[in-house]
Parts: C-alpha cells; sequence; structure tokens
C-alpha cells in the first residue's frame, strides 16, 4: 500500500464510519419513541391551561410517579435521536432534492429540539409537581405558571409546527431523490405522523407506531449500505507527475 493510497483510505473509512453511527441511531430512536409513548400513563400529555386541568392531571400524576418520570426522560431521549435521525436521513438524498432533505433536516431538528424541551414540562415537570412536598392548589398553580411561560409557549408552537411539516417534507424529499422505493417514503412520512399523533393510551400505541419502527429499520439498513460504497477519491498522481514534469522542463 502507497502513502497516497493510505492517505485517501483513512478519511474514507471515518466517513463510513460516522455515517454507520448515524445509522444505528434510527432504530434506538425508534424504540425510545415507542417506549416513551407506551409507557406514558393515560390521559397524561396534556398542556395545562388552566388550574381546573392542572387539579385534575395531579392525582394521575402522583399515582405513578416513577413511570411518568421514565416515560418523560425516554421521550426527550428519543426527541433527541429523532433530530439526529433527520440529518441522517438526509445523507441518502445526494442529487435531486437534496435542498429541501437538508430543509427537512433543519426543521425536524429544530423541532425536536423544542419538543424535548416542551416534553421536560409535559413529563418530568408534572412528576415533580406531583410529588413535590407541597399541597396541590400550589402544585397546580406551579403548573400553569410553568406552562405559561414564555420559553414554554415558543418551544410549543415550534414544536407544533414542524413535527408535521417536516415529515412531510423529507417524505417529498425522499420520494424525489428516488435513492429509496416510493413505498419506503410514504411509510416514513405516514408512520412518523402517526406516532406523532399518538396520545397517552397505554401500551397498546405500540401497535400503532409499528409503521414508524419499520421504516426507521429500513432507512438505517440503506444508510448502512451507502457508507459501504467506496467514495469516489480523485487521484493525486497525475497532478504530481505534472508538476514534476514542469519542474524539470524549468531545469534544462
Amino acid at each position: 500500500m502507497t502513502a497516497i493510497t493510505a492517505a485517501t483510505e483513512k478519511p474514507a473509512n471515518a466517513a463510513r464510519v460516522r455515517r454507520r453511527l448515524l445509522a444505528a441511531v434510527l432504530p434506538v430512536t425508534a424504540a425510545l419513541y415507542v417506549g416513551a409513548e407506551a409507557l406514558d400513563p393515560r390521559g397524561t400529555d396534556q398542556v395545562v391551561t388552566s388550574t381546573a386541568a392542572a387539579l385534575r392531571l395531579l392525582p394521575i400524576a402522583a399515582a405513578r410517579p416513577s413511570q411518568l418520570y421514565l416515560s418523560g426522560g425516554l421521550s426527550v431521549l428519543a426527541l433527541g435521536g429523532l433530530a439526529v435521525s433527520y440529518a441522517a436521513i438526509a445523507t441518502l438524498v445526494t442529487r435531486r432534492g437534496w435542498i429541501i432533505a437538508t430543509i427537512a433536516a433543519v426543521l425536524g431538528g429544530l423541532g425536536a429540539f423544542a419538543g424535548a424541551v416542551f416534553n421536560v414540562l409535559v413529563g418530568v415537570g408534572l412528576a415533580a409537581a406531583a410529588s413535590a412536598h407541597t399541597t396541590q392548589t400550589a402544585a397546580a398553580r406551579f403548573l400553569v405558571t410553568s406552562f405559561g411561560s414564555r420559553p414554554a409557549q415558543v418551544a410549543e408552537y415550534v414544536y407544533f409546527a414542524s413535527e408535521y411539516t417536516a415529515p412531510a417534507i423529507m417524505g417529498y424529499a425522499l420520494w424525489r431523490s428516488r435513492r429509496v422505493p416510493r413505498w419506503l417514503a410514504v411509510l416514513f412520512t405516514a408512520g412518523l405522523l402517526l406516532a406523532e399523533s399518538m396520545g397517552a393510551a397505554g401500551p397498546k400505541v405500540a401497535l400503532f407506531m409499528l409503521p414508524f419502527a419499520v421504516a426507521m429499520i429500513l432507512l438505517a439498513a440503506r444508510i448502512w449500505r451507502a457508507a459501504a460504497r467506496p467514495a469516489p477519491v480523485t487521484n493525486p498522481e497525475p497532478a504530481a507527475q505534472a508538476g514534476q514534469l514542469a519542474s524539470s522542463g524549468k531545469g534544462t
């Protein structure tokens, strides 16, 4: 192996490893998402807009604080993984539709980040308020104040605006690129939209989220296989030989 070959193979290996790591995030994200929704106690995925609504949620949360902490933590991890997954899926679109895929990745990442911030209030914040050593009235006022704060409202608007637009835009980019079967682009879009619309209804929501999980696994396999393809490498030897000829011509 020449020094030039070794120098060109190292960046290619690094890019391959990074892309495969991105591919591995997709099925992990699907598992976290399904687990978070399945563990979420019934009726707790609500936006608290009034003291009466908070007083209805607090007894439910107080009965299952550990489960609510777990589902809230999984939701935050799943949304973080979803942000990375958008960037990973965008790497499949390299020609037709790559600008659209990039826009979808940015929207999806921004929405997932806002969703993670907002879900801290919905899951972890609700569990903390329910298990705090205070009266229910005080805990209800805390929840109303938290949900009504300006940062929480901004995160809510960004989250709900992008969680439905980003999947549609990414699905269109995949459809247009023809790098994956068109049925897979439809499955990803429909599966993710269905998964995001699921409420806290118990373990049965896992059945409705299966299309999303299947789409993520299939896309991960596509990204993994694409990473195995050798990247085109420009051979620097002709340029080096031309430079040597030019130098020898000047010396004569």
